[in-house]
């Protein structure tokens, strides 16, 4: 990694870039910003925070060989997983990995985050660019730092998650004012109003005024610029597309002087968490004899026993209950499968939702049917098209005899006779003979 050699920094700026699903333009936001930033001579760290793909590395065509976790593992240093991006952008991949350290040996753990404390010190912009949906490694990731930037695009599932991701954040007791962004908008009206909307959304459902970061608009050359691995902010300032992120950077910069700055950074928030949850252990006078373990069956009944007893107790907090079901499913996830399908089904329909208010049923009903339409790769046909098809009139032959018959007796009849009338001759005819 190339060093800066400019005097380091006590207190960066550290914002979370960051989004309620998928495909909102995240990355895309979150790399073309701190390239920006870098481009006006700011000292910028990029941490890719996605669990699964290293996007960041993707948009840019550079493939590094070594990542945090890399270093978790002891196979190199924190220097060595950095790499240099245009601009002398750093970008540190695999940064969920720093999740990690809260289950490894406390010696170990701090020799990690006061590598990662030193390092934040050289930088005037951290930018992480999380992972979507509403993970605890997400929710943390944003608690990090000192701003969250959520993006939404004017898809209304984008806008739900969106308003998701904020309810989660404030039962986790997230208090700093978020930001919002408006991605692929066609215009600045319809992100004003896509904006107003989420506003009032938030203000009246959940007492929270977000802030409105601005907007980028629909562009041909950022979708053409993510095929040709080549960020739109590395194209002439005078560009239309490249001017966008110079102005969100201008933003980015303002709202960072309305706020007031964090007093700890990155590694020490991650430091916190992990002493809170793993604190280390007292001093023994003397070694116990190592206990036996028990066999896995025995080991589901006391660990079912125990979650019903953790989930129950009057002591739990709604954060915690969240933990612990999220990251349930998140390991059911991992193993999809038909006996994992028919697990999670039971489950769902194991609830009493009839407990709920109407407007709460209501609201995951829509979810519930947003996700079968993500999941079903054919979709049925709409339900009017199949109540049209059992309308279509069928011929009655018990009635009126064959059809040949009956059109030749039709042709035989006055022209005088109503049709609705010849029938229902033939009808009373038919029942007088039985």
């Amino acid at each position: 990694m190339a060093g800066h050699t400019e005097s380091p920094t006590a207190s960066p700026r550290i914002l979370a870039v960051t989004g309620g699903k998928g495909g909102v333009g995240k990355t895309s936001v979150a790399l073309n910003l701190a390239l920006v930033l870098a481009r006006q001579g700011n000292r910028v760290l990029l941490l890719d925070g996605d669990t699964d793909l290293a996007n960041v590395t993707i948009m840019l065509g550079q493939y590094p060989g070594q990542t945090l976790e890399h270093v978790l593992a002891g196979e190199c240093t924190l220097e060595e997983a950095i790499f240099e991006a245009p601009f002398g952008l750093h970008i540190l991949p695999g940064a969920s990995g720093v999740e990690r350290c809260i289950g490894i040996a406390p010696s170990d753990r701090l020799s990690i985050f006061r590598g990662l404390a030193s390092l934040e010190k050289r930088y005037d912009y951290i930018l992480i660019d999380t992972a979507a949906g509403l993970q605890a490694n997400v929710m943390h990731m944003i608690a990090s730092a000192s701003l969250a930037c959520v993006v939404v695009t004017p898809d209304p599932t984008s806008l739900t998650d969106a308003f998701s991701l904020l309810k989660v954040l404030k039962r986790r007791g997230y208090r700093r004012t978020p930001s919002i962004l408006i991605n692929m908008a066609r215009g600045a009206s319809q992100a004003q109003s896509i904006f107003q909307r989420f506003y009032a959304a938030a203000q009246r459902h959940l007492d929270i005024s977000p802030h409105y970061l601005g907007a980028i608009w629909r562009d041909e050359t950022l979708r053409h610029a993510v095929a040709t691995q080549r960020p739109v902010a590395t194209l002439a300032e005078s560009d239309p597309s490249c001017r966008q992120f110079r102005v969100l950077a201008d933003m980015v910069k303002v709202r960072f002087e309305q706020i007031e700055p964090r007093r700890a950074g990155f590694a020490a928030y991650w430091n916190r968490l992990a002493e809170r949850r793993n604190p280390a252990p007292a001093k023994a006078t003397a070694s116990p004899a190592p206990a036996q373990p028990a066999d896995v069956p025995t080991r589901w009944r006391e660990w079912t026993r125990e979650l019903d007893e953790l989930l129950n107790a009057s002591d739990t907090s709604p954060i915690q209950r969240y933990e612990a079901l999220t990251s349930c499913f998140a390991q059911f996830g991992r193993t999809m499968n038909e006996d994992t399908i028919e697990i999670i089904q039971t489950g769902l329909a194991s609830m009493a939702w009839e407990r709920l208010p109407d407007s709460q049923r209501a609201h995951f009903a829509a979810h519930l049917r947003h996700l079968a339409g993500e999941i079903d790769p054919h979709p049925a046909a709409p339900a009017a098209d199949a109540s049209r098809a059992r309308q279509e009139p069928r011929y009655d032959e018990v009635r009126f005899g064959s059809q040949d018959a009956l059109l030749r007796a039709l042709k035989d009849q006055p022209s005088d006779v109503s049709l609705d009338a010849w029938l229902d001759s033939i009808a009373s005819s038919d029942r007088r003979k039985k």
